[in-house]
């Protein structure tokens, strides 16, 4: 089962707020399902977005977590907006959470996996045997 969209943004904020960062729902979406979206602004100048992942990388294994990936790192706050604009043209629903820290701490749980990481090995198909 998954939490409902406003209890899981609620709970980013709080765990943004106990590790000494600061963290705003600039636009909020739908209480039981919106898409969300987290900007973490780097007080210098760049923001990093992170986004719901796709479908299908959740594969079999779905949990009912909410999964993310990084959509742009270290871009200029106006290109933010202008992407936020386009998703909420598609999605009226969404969520957007911005998160100021300095260190770039994103506060998502459970984490994403790191975009900066090799890429994830796939099964060879067909099967060799």
């Amino acid at each position: 089962m998954r939490l409902r969209s406003d209890v899981w943004v609620a709970a980013l904020v709080r765990r943004a707020f106990a590790a000494g960062a600061a963290a705003t729902v600039v636009h909020h979406g739908a209480d039981e399902a919106g898409a969300i979206f987290v900007a973490v602004d780097r007080l210098d100048g760049s923001t990093d977005l992170w986004g719901p992942a796709p479908q299908t990388d959740f594969g079999e294994t779905m949990t009912g977590d909410r999964r993310f990936e990084r959509l742009h790192a270290r871009f200029p706050r106006a290109d933010l907006q202008a992407r936020i604009a386009s998703e909420r043209r598609f999605d009226g629903d969404l969520w957007l959470v911005e998160v100021e820290d300095r260190q770039a701490r994103h506060f998502i749980e459970p984490p994403p996996q790191d975009p900066d990481a090799p890429p994830r090995s796939w099964p060879q198909w067909p099967p060799r045997s």
